[in-house]
């Protein structure tokens, strides 16, 4: 089959017209025919060796994807030709963290059995997973939509994470890229109309401006001269260098949340004086344990838009 596979050693990606068909090995596995594969943030960083990835052997990266089944094991509950998406994690289940229902902690599964980072995963024309990491999608939603299934449900789970996010709270998304457009319609969706948006990119500020939210975009230098504070700051650049400027702009009480995933090398100065005399609250936020089923949800709700 057709596969773009990554080479951990060598640091190269290439095309492969002849990658090795995946096959059936338990009952359970279902055989996805992908549709609709994207490039996450994260895909860059390993590509350029700044994230860790499975290095043993090449690989087809690739952990947002949707498709069709194609095949199924025989005890499987996917049939051919079924419509499905692709959650690209999931939990050991025997150590205290995946029994607590906090597997992005895990230190075997979670991000470090990630489908597309640790195993052969969607850049390719097929893809084997186990059946419990699949979703069946309901009428209404495209393979093409889904494809925004995995990294709406990381949004989603930085959503719980930061809530109670409050309407009439004023909110600062920094970066305007795929991830900062996603939790653009989030807010939105959710009710949120006191929203900024700051990117430097202004190509990318006229993307956000096509969603027709209503929401203040701005780039960086206005926000030096405004001297705005913000109740939350949602920061989706992945620059640690980002996060000693925005940290400046939150109100007492202000949550920041650090959603872009920044390379192990960067680094970021805050000033702790002001953690304690705002008060301030910073949250991470680690892939997307049981946030699936919101992500489909809120995809659904949306509707073409």
């Amino acid at each position: 089959m057709e596969a773009v596979v990554f080479d951990g050693q060598a640091l190269t990606l290439k095309y492969d017209a002849q990658y090795p068909m995946p096959k059936i090995v338990n009952d359970t596995d279902v055989l996805v025919k992908v549709e609709y594969a994207g490039i996450c943030g994260t895909d860059l960083h390993i590509i350029q060796g700044e994230f860790p990835a499975i290095k043993d052997r090449p690989l087809a990266l690739g952990h947002e994807f949707s498709g069709i089944v194609h095949d199924a094991g025989k005890a499987s509950i996917f049939k051919k030709g079924q419509k499905v998406v692709v959650d690209p994690n999931r939990a050991c289940n025997l150590c205290d963290f995946c029994r607590k229902g906090k597997y992005q902690y895990c230190l075997t599964a979670g991000i470090n059995s990630t489908i597309g980072i640790w195993k052969d995963g969607g850049w390719a024309q097929y893809c084997c997973v186990p059946q419990d990491q699949v979703y069946a999608l309901p009428d209404g939603i495209t393979t093409e939509q889904a494809g925004l299934c995995e990294p709406y449900s990381c949004v989603a789970h930085g959503f719980d994470r930061a809530s109670p996010l409050l309407v009439g709270e004023k909110i600062l998304i920094v970066g305007a890229g795929i991830i900062g457009n996603l939790w653009v319609t989030t807010l939105h969706h959710h009710g949120h109309r006191d929203v900024t948006v700051s990117e430097m990119n202004k190509a990318r500020l006229d993307i956000v401006k096509k969603l027709d939210t209503g929401f203040r975009l701005v780039t960086p230098d206005v926000l030096e001269k405004d001297k705005i504070l913000y109740d939350v700051i949602i920061d989706c650049t992945g620059v640690g260098k980002v996060m000693e400027i925005s940290f400046n702009y939150l109100k007492p009480g202000g949550k920041y949340v650090l959603f872009g995933c920044c390379p192990p090398t960067h680094q970021a100065s805050v000033n702790p004086y002001q953690i304690y005399d705002k008060e301030l609250t910073i949250i991470g936020v680690k892939i997307n344990p049981f946030s699936f089923p919101n992500a489909i949800g809120w995809i659904k709700a949306m509707g073409s838009r």
